[in-house]
């Protein structure tokens, strides 16, 4: 159990973050929210309710007493052990009765099965929706954690499941699997399917997501060329991986998180090579940390130059040909060069979509049409901590966000978005973590060492702090955070 003091007063609650269990006695205290080391999330003390995502749980209360100067804790045995209370929102009934009863009798159509679906429809079941609620999603399973692909994976997917299908049962969420979107009506409000079928809605959310960079390529329609989008695609690269030549192409995230594929990888060969744009510049603290810690893992880099043809034999990769002319043999290719939002379904429609295809919403999470709302990868909105300026981020933690907003808005609440953005990640056992959006900096202050792979950046924007990222020092990031949630201004002088 968690005690607390805060204002001569005691709060006792559970101990471990319900999200990958990060111990909260490191985290953050900030008047009477908690916000965890590890990862962000963010819970009420008073209540153990969620106020930041990533975690999908609340953690527990218990009842405390003072006599005589002793603290007293008051909890049941059982719900000790329990890992997290998945019931965490106490119901905010709509004040007008007859609305509630109108809402109630609708359709909430949600077409995609990542966090944002999945967190719109728990959060309005929370909030005493009882209406239909149906997820239509084109994969095959329940909702996972797609952050475990790169890190763990020798799991089947149901060990990443984030809610099994029981779960959505129990709650009557519908969970259409295999059901992929190919048009909408947004005058007869309807959703039509790959399969011939179609849906009426009352309410839409568009959460489908964003889909991997295509190889176009010579040469890319050779086996044993990946992405990593599935679970099953996670465990196929990493039995391919084995004792085989792999190339990586795209030096971002989903590359360099490959972890267990670099020692399965064969040792006296090229291991993984990355290969950003020609024009790619990275920052001095990712050559420093992630690359760096790579490359003496054997791993090598070959940095501005683009991958132009992939070679095979039998129908399989065996070479791929970089625009300097240098050829790596390769038994297998993984391909992580950025996402396009999945919005080719929509396509003709009136929906306002920037050039990229994602889809433009408001702070409600609100389309240019009547009641449509999109959320997640498949989106750009206004992001406070950039004066409003728009930015897609692709990451659970905002996704989550997203979909809780508009679940809000979806019951006419007039909510508005309000998050910090928080990345996370492990590489060979040492964590990196990024909050804010630091998108247009001019300067940055750095603290630590980047020799000694221990260190904290902030990023600078007008004189201020926009955003820091970290190696191995996760308590400043989650601090950070916090301070940047409720709107206070670091200047670079405090900073430094």
């Amino acid at each position: 159990v968690l005690l607390v003091r805060n204002r001569r007063e005691f709060r006792a609650l559970g101990s471990k973050c319900p999200h990958y269990g990060a111990p909260l006695s490191k985290g953050v205290l900030r008047g009477e929210r908690l916000r965890c080391p590890w990862h962000g999330a963010c819970f009420d003390i008073r209540t153990g309710d969620i106020e930041e995502y990533p975690a999908l749980d609340c953690i527990s209360c218990f009842k405390v007493t003072v006599e005589d100067g002793k603290v007293f804790i008051t909890a049941k045995k059982k719900v000790l052990t329990l890992p997290a209370v998945t019931e965490h929102r106490q119901c905010l009934r709509l004040r007008d009765t007859s609305r509630r009863c109108l809402l109630n009798k609708n359709t909430m159509l949600l077409l995609g099965g990542g966090v944002a679906a999945l967190v719109c429809a728990e959060t309005l079941r929370q909030e005493g929706f009882t209406g239909r609620i149906i997820m239509a999603t084109n994969e095959k399973h329940v909702p996972y954690d797609k952050s475990k692909l790169s890190k763990e994976m020798n799991l089947k997917a149901e060990d990443v499941y984030l809610r099994k299908p029981e779960f959505l049962e129990a709650r009557g969420i519908e969970f259409w699997t295999e059901k992929e979107a190919v048009s909408v009506d947004f005058q007869k409000q309807k959703v039509h399917f790959m399969d011939g079928s179609s849906q009426k809605y009352h309410q839409l959310l568009i959460a489908t997501g964003s889909h991997s960079g295509l190889l176009k390529v010579p040469g890319a329609d050779l086996q044993n060329i990946c992405t990593l989008q599935t679970p099953e695609e996670s465990s196929k690269i990493l039995e391919l991986a084995t004792g085989k030549n792999l190339v990586i192409v795209g030096a971002s995230f989903v590359g360099t998180r490959l972890e267990l594929c670099v020692p399965a990888a064969a040792s006296d060969t090229d291991g993984i090579s990355l290969q950003p744009g020609a024009a790619a510049e990275l920052p001095a603290w990712v050559l420093a940390g992630p690359f760096q810690m790579l490359q003496n893992k054997g791993v090598k880099f070959h940095m501005k130059t683009e991958l132009c043809e992939l070679k095979g034999k039998d129908g399989k990769v065996t070479e791929a040909v970089l625009a300097n002319g240098e050829k790596l043999p390769a038994d297998v290719v993984v391909v992580g060069i950025g996402s396009t939002p999945n919005s080719a379904f929509l396509k003709g429609t009136s929906i306002a979509r920037d050039d990229k295809g994602a889809i433009l919403v408001n702070l409600h999470m609100q389309t240019n049409i009547p009641k449509v709302f999109a959320a997640g990868d498949v989106v750009t909105f206004p992001v406070a901590l950039l004066d409003g300026d728009r930015s897609s981020i692709h990451h659970q933690q905002v996704a989550e966000a997203h979909g809780h907003c508009a679940a809000l808005n979806m019951l006419r609440r007039g909510e508005e978005l309000h998050t910090v953005p928080y990345f996370w990640t492990t590489m060979l056992g040492k964590s990196i973590r990024y909050a804010g959006c630091g998108k247009g900096y001019t300067d940055t202050v750095v603290k630590g060492s980047l020799e000694q792979q221990k260190f904290l950046i902030f990023y600078i924007r007008d004189g201020h702090v926009t955003a820091a990222a970290s190696l191995n020092c996760d308590p400043m990031v989650s601090l950070i955070a916090e301070v940047l949630y409720l709107g206070k201004q670091i200047s670079k002088e405090e900073a430094e």
